[in-house]
């Protein structure tokens, strides 16, 4: 979190921070949830586990130029955005598993990475060609 010189604006930039940070209950909610889900389904899926620990890092809080709230708040950053790309990883593999196809092209929608391989739109027999069983 940037903190400026204006003392106003760095109040209002900690109570903007305070308000951010109550995100933590549903992310720690959905963070257990998915942990249930990942680690019961994945094995059923016969799927290798996503790995945790290449995708949520904490360790900023160890700068020794940062003020208690700085590390706080990275603290928080590190977990949030790490979980939710642990998330998307997750939900990555199942989508592969249960849909692999590609969303119909819109030019407005930016397709995720992780449906470059997955078959085209409409089109049955690269469906077939990938997910035949």
């Amino acid at each position: 979190m940037l903190y400026l010189k204006n003392p106003s604006k760095n109040l209002i930039h900690k109570l903007i921070g305070l308000i951010i940070t109550t995100l933590i209950i549903p992310l720690v909610i959905i963070d257990v949830w998915t942990e249930v889900y990942h680690r019961t389904c994945f094995p059923l899926y016969k799927m290798p586990y996503v790995k945790r620990k290449n995708y949520i890092r904490i360790d900023r809080h160890k700068l020794k130029y940062l003020n208690f709230w700085q590390k706080i708040y990275c603290v928080y950053c590190g977990y949030a955005n790490g979980l939710l790309s642990y998330l998307v990883a997750i939900g990555a593999k199942t989508e592969k598993y249960w849909c692999g196809i590609k969303h119909k092209k819109d030019k407005n929608f930016i397709p995720p990475k992780h449906h470059q391989d997955f078959a085209e739109y409409n089109n049955q027999e690269d469906f077939n060609k990938k997910y035949k069983n």
